[in-house]
């Protein structure tokens, strides 16, 4: 029984850990993040704005701007609510070495940084 109790609750965190609308989120920024090493250098300052998507909830928005990824809570969100978030992209792409930082910018939303 004590074998089983670490993995039932790494299943449970597994399950109750990450929303659907995260994985959807992780999936769009990946794509975006791995665009910047295959198909465009940049996304320019004001060309992201036709390949802004939101996820299928419409609880996210991501846009591209230059070799940046902006990622915006599309409802009123508590500061605490961003700082989950940054935390949680910042451990997903932890170790990818084409993300350089992930930090809440000074309007407030989540910027992944791909700079060069």
């Amino acid at each position: 029984m004590r074998n089983k109790i670490p993995i039932l609750s790494i299943y449970l965190f597994l399950i109750i850990g990450c929303s659907p609308s995260k994985n959807e989120l992780f999936k769009e920024t990946d794509s975006f993040v791995e665009s910047l090493q295959t198909t465009y250098e940049s996304y320019g300052i004001l060309g992201g704005s036709e390949h802004s998507k939101t996820t299928n909830d419409g609880l996210y928005s991501i846009m591209p701007v230059g070799r940046l990824i902006n990622v915006k809570i599309q409802k009123v969100a508590e500061s605490g609510e961003y700082e989950e978030l940054k935390q949680d992209l910042k451990d997903h792409y932890e170790g990818n070495p084409k993300v350089n930082d992930v930090y809440i910018c000074q309007a407030g939303t989540i910027m992944i940084d791909c700079r060069n």
